[in-house]
């Protein structure tokens, strides 16, 4: 925890303080902002302020009194009901607007980690409360250069896996032989075994009207065949074996056959084009230094879908922070879903994935942009044609 970058922030954000609350380990953001082991019963609440100026104050049940030693401040005891919001009375002393983990209306909801009851309490005490979404991008969100370079090794391998993915299948239909989505998911998982990556799930890997659905995955019990004139699209995503690892999250479209229909090489250009639209919105802000946010990025892209006749065959935001979870808790490109009105700030990665799904096929072109100082950079390799299976 970088105490003094936080007060910083909070001064910054003008608020008197950023309370951190926890109950069975429900808020793993509180965990990792402020550096805490991991491990260990967390049966009592616990709450933990950073005031904007002065010395951090701590409230802890007597019989886990020892929760937050690795943590400075004044450590406040309580254990009956009554002396807890005591205890949290006297810990919010002197604070009129604090940050928690609350979003209003559930609008970030990877953000929204507080209970709308102890909002209550903490309302209760003549106090309030500000989303921390910006301060959790700060120290949460921003990348260190260790993981970029741990991303972008991991992009090389993982563009290394799709091409060979893509050669699998196209091998399997030239020799005849039978080949299904499991299968080429298998194919994948196993290059990410070899290739010193991991992953939570997937990978998708989803023929013709399967590639329609932004979430499937093939199973053993429910897997199409892969075959002549198909359309088939790959999602995969994956990190180094680390501690400190970040995600690289891609998707490419292919069609098994030398020329493909003109309706999929029509979806994949207007597919294509918003996605480099939104990128450009992306580069160009950060080359001028001007503010840009999440749901401006998705306008950009949804902006050109819409122009080509196809608004309602996109159906999810643009892309998703990334980060040490491939959903990571930085700004989603996303006017849709929610108005993700957060910065999009220096230090952050996230992905830029529109998508066409119509009843008989569907796809999406996937990139992720890394924003820096002064310029944003897609980190891997970007798909300009459809892959000719």
């Amino acid at each position: 925890m970088d105490l003094n970058a936080i007060q910083q922030a909070l001064r910054e954000e003008q608020l008197d303080g950023w309370l951190f609350f926890d109950h069975h380990r429900r808020d793993p953001l509180a965990y990792r902002i402020l550096g805490l082991p991991e491990g260990g019963t967390v049966s009592r609440r616990w709450y933990y302020l950073i005031p904007a100026e002065g010395e951090p104050r701590a409230l802890v049940h007597r019989i886990e009194s020892s929760v937050l030693d690795s943590l400075p401040g004044q450590m406040i005891i309580y254990s009956s009901w009554s002396s807890q919001i005591e205890g949290l009375a006297s810990l919010l002393a002197g604070c009129r607007t604090v940050a928690m983990q609350y979003s209003a209306r559930c609008a970030v909801p990877y953000i929204s980690m507080v209970d709308a009851g102890t909002v209550e309490l903490v309302g209760s005490l003549g106090v309030g409360i500000r989303s921390s979404q910006n301060l959790v991008q700060i120290f949460e969100a921003r990348w260190s250069d260790r993981q970029l370079e741990m991303h972008m090794e991991a992009g090389r391998r993982v563009d290394d896996i799709l091409r060979r993915a893509f050669d699998h299948i196209r091998e399997r239909l030239v020799r005849g032989y039978a080949l299904d989505e499991w299968s080429v998911a298998q194919f994948v998982r196993r290059g990410f075994a070899a290739e010193g990556l991991v992953t939570d799930h997937g990978p998708i890997v989803g023929v013709n009207a399967n590639a329609s659905n932004p979430h499937y995955e093939p199973s053993p019990q429910n897997s199409t065949q892969v075959r002549p004139g198909d359309c088939v699209l790959i999602d995969l995503w994956a990190k180094l074996e680390d501690p400190d690892a970040v995600f690289y999250d891609i998707t490419w479209t292919g069609y098994c056959g030398t020329t493909p229909p003109g309706a999929v090489q029509n979806v994949f250009e207007i597919v294509s084009g918003a996605r480099d639209a939104a990128i450009r919105r992306v580069e160009q802000a950060v080359e001028a230094g001007h503010p840009l946010h999440g749901f401006e990025v998705d306008d950009a892209a949804r902006a050109h879908i819409r122009e080509h006749g196809f608004a309602d065959y996109f159906v999810h935001r643009t892309g998703h922070s990334i980060g040490r979870d491939v959903h990571g808790s930085g700004a989603n490109m996303d006017n849709l879903e929610t108005h993700d009105d957060r910065r999009v700030i220096a230090g952050t990665c996230f992905s830029v994935e529109p998508g066409i799904y119509l009843p008989e096929f569907g796809i999406r072109s996937e990139v992720n942009v890394y924003v820096g100082d002064s310029r944003a950079m897609v980190t891997g390799e970007i798909q300009r044609k459809l892959v000719l299976l």
